[in-house]
């Protein structure tokens, strides 16, 4: 599937969707974390902190067979189902795509444009099953699914359709939504309008500030003239 219009910006830019996101939120608060990384967000709070050592439980439990930690053994029941799914089961994928929707390697800095992970992948014939544990409060989010469907349709040309779940480790849950080879268009024209005016923003420098309720306790972009404020 060749590109769709999007081009590639003057000043060349990869993108992944939380960065999308944070652009969204805060063109400014965007461009002093993300580019030019003068504000370096705290990652270390325990609730992020539980999240990882969830991951890593379930890729080794999937990966090489190696029992949960003492606390996780609550997860082995939905362990189980994972590793009954047929066909080729990986975890921890990273797949990433060039401008044009081809598939290309993760440490593709020079061609590299949209990057995702799958934490679970199995593929079946012409049928893939992408989930994505969450250890938080359960926000839907469509596009996030969608995008990461359009990384296995470029990387397996075999895969026809994508069945991809947010896995709600907290509430048991699940989210899903389903994604088909022939309706491709369809996810990047919602993500399109978004897209463009983060290419706009590179191209131009342009990354004026979005006030709002988050500048008066949560932002960590002190220079900017609205922290504090709201």
């Amino acid at each position: 599937m060749s590109g769709l219009g999007i081009g590639i910006p003057k000043k060349k830019f990869s993108w992944s969707y939380s960065k999308l996101k944070n652009f969204l939120t805060c063109a400014y608060r965007y461009k002093a974390i993300d580019v030019d990384k003068r504000y370096k967000e705290d990652f270390s709070g325990e609730a992020l902190a539980w999240g990882k050592q969830v991951h890593t439980a379930f890729e080794e439990r999937i990966r090489d067979g190696k029992p949960f930690p003492v606390g996780m053994e609550y997860f082995e029941p939905a362990a189980l189902r994972l590793l009954a799914v047929p066909g080729k089961i990986m975890v921890e994928q990273q797949l990433c795509i060039k401008a044009d929707l081809s598939p290309t390697a993760w440490n593709d800095w020079t061609n590299g444009w949209f990057r995702a992970i799958a934490d679970y992948l199995a593929i079946s014939d012409k049928v893939a099953l992408a989930i994505d544990y969450k250890t938080g409060k359960v926000i839907e989010d469509p596009i996030q699914l969608s995008l990461l469907g359009e990384c296995i349709f470029a990387h397996y040309p075999e895969v026809q359709a994508v069945r991809c779940e947010y896995w709600w480790l907290k509430d048991d849950a699940v989210t899903r939504e389903v994604y088909y080879r022939t309706r491709r268009q369809d996810t990047w024209k919602k993500v399109f309008p978004d897209l463009i005016k983060l290419r706009t923003a590179h191209d131009t420098g342009a990354f004026p500030p979005t006030p709002g309720g988050l500048c008066k306790k949560w932002c960590i972009v002190k220079d900017c003239p609205h922290h504090g404020k709201g």
